[in-house]
C-alpha cells in the first residue's frame, strides 16, 4: 500500500492541535520558513522564528488553550478555518472568535492569515493591550 500525504486540512490541524498544548517544537515544523504570518491587528511576521517570536509570550501567562474548530474548508493548498479560541488565563476563560486563512504547499504552511476583533480580546484581557498600540 502507499502511503499519502497529509491533506492542507490534516496539515492544519495537526498545527493548531500542537500549538494548542504549547508543543512548539512539533508544531513550528509545520510553518515554511518564508511562511508570512499576519493577525490583522498586528504586523505580519515570518518564518518559525517569528511564529515563535509572537505565540510564544501569548501563550506563557496561558494554563490551558483550546481551538475549537467550527468550520473548516480547504480548496486546494488554501484552507478557512473558522474558529473559537479559547485560553484559561489566572482569572478564568478568554474566548475569541477567528477566522484563518492558510496556504499549504509540499506539507508546510506558507501563509497564514488570522481575522479577529483585537477589542474583543482586550476587553477580557486588558495586559495584551500594549500589542494592539
Amino acid at each position: 500500500m502507499v502511503g499519502t500525504s497529509p491533506s492542507p486540512l490534516d496539515i492544519v490541524r495537526q498545527f493548531l492541535a500542537a500549538m494548542a498544548i504549547k508543543d512548539y517544537d512539533n508544531g513550528l515544523r509545520y510553518i515554511a520558513e518564508k511562511c508570512e504570518y499576519h493577525n490583522m491587528p498586528m504586523a505580519p511576521v515570518y518564518g518559525p522564528a517569528g511564529v515563535r517570536a509572537v505565540l510564544e509570550p501569548f501563550f506563557a501567562p496561558t494554563l490551558e488553550n483550546e481551538f475549537v474548530i467550527r468550520h473548516a474548508v480547504a480548496d486546494g493548498p488554501i484552507v478557512f478555518v473558522e474558529r473559537l479560541d479559547r485560553h484559561r488565563i489566572a482569572k478564568g476563560w478568554v474566548e475569541l472568535p477567528v477566522c484563518g486563512v492558510l496556504e499549504v504547499h509540499d506539507g508546510q504552511i506558507t501563509l497564514w492569515r488570522d481575522y479577529f476583533d483585537a477589542a474583543t480580546l482586550v476587553d477580557a484581557w486588558p495586559e495584551l493591550a500594549a500589542l494592539f498600540g
